[in-house]
């Protein structure tokens, strides 16, 4: 036990070490010297190191001093409100972040083109937030914001609500840098999100596959044979013609869906089929929720 315990510490610590570094990267190799203010605490901070450079002169506030000024009051709310295990945990995440933002130098945009560095920085911050979100820590800033109003709209899933949070922001940035690089700055939330929320809610997509038939008892014995898939029976009704037969459901891989639908249609050429997308199935069959 204590072994498997370790193994679960070592991949959570190379998670969030390896997701705080994305993230800082897209910040500043892509976001900062781009102009491209996508929310959160760090665009926040690249709005106040603009304004803050042609106040002052010289470069401005760095953006690892405002990430730890902003992060200070988010973490005394999580301490009261998620435990010390949540507040300590995100405490070195937060560090780490920070620690990765005063190594990383700014520099120029390896692609000297608007729309691919936009989507290539997205795609970095997004899997960045999410293998730290998969660890069911934050970083802090407004992913930690997020996951404080999680708590109160459940039916929201972190990523969206950080997407909020950041629109708020990218009006600021939209106010400072102009609309143009605002709008870029929307595409890169949305393929943000997209990102991250496939991570942490897991890419091993699946299907769930109905069947209603006259000859259910036939496509269900073939379909476990062959498939070695289990089946579930569903008493249903039709409003039509009032009759009860039997509705079969089945999850399978996306590789298997076409011989599933192959054998339906051999046994039953009149068959009523339902396919519909799954995002992730965890169970007998389908692997471990911990991997």
């Amino acid at each position: 036990m204590k072994q498997k315990n370790y193994r679960e510490w070592i991949k959570e610590a190379l998670c969030i070490a390896a997701g705080t570094g994305l993230m800082a990267a897209a910040t500043n190799w892509i976001f900062e010297p781009m102009h491209l203010v996508t929310g959160g605490v760090t665009g926040l901070g690249i709005v106040i190191k603009d304004i803050s450079g042609n106040i002052m002169g010289g470069a401005g506030v760095p953006l690892w001093v405002t990430n730890v000024i902003c992060n200070i009051p988010l973490f005394f709310v999580a301490y009261r409100l998620k435990g010390k295990a949540f507040f300590v945990r995100g405490v070195i995440s937060g560090a780490v972040f920070t620690l990765w933002l005063g190594l990383l130098p700014v520099v120029e945009p390896m692609v000297q083109d608007v729309l691919l560095d936009t989507i290539l920085g997205a795609v970095f911050m997004g899997s960045g937030l999410g293998l730290v979100f998969a660890t069911g820590t934050t970083t802090g800033g407004m992913d930690l914001l997020a996951i404080l109003l999680q708590r109160k709209y459940a039916h929201r899933s972190e990523a969206q609500i950080l997407a909020v949070v950041d629109g708020t922001v990218v009006l600021l940035g939209a106010a400072v840098f102009g609309l143009e690089r605002a709008i870029y700055a929307l595409v890169a939330i949305f393929i943000v999100t997209k990102t991250s929320d496939t991570i942490t809610n897991g890419i091993k997509y699946t299907k769930v596959a109905y069947v209603i038939s006259d000859r259910w008892t036939d496509i269900r014995d073939r379909l476990m044979q062959e498939l070695q898939r289990g089946i579930t029976g569903i008493e249903s009704v039709g409003m039509h013609t009032g009759k009860r037969k039997q509705m079969l459901m089945c999850v399978v891989s996306r590789k298997e869906i076409v011989i599933w639908k192959k054998i339906v249609f051999e046994i039953d050429p009149n068959a009523f089929v339902i396919v519909t997308d799954a995002r992730e199935a965890v169970g007998e069959g389908f692997g471990d929720y911990r991997t």
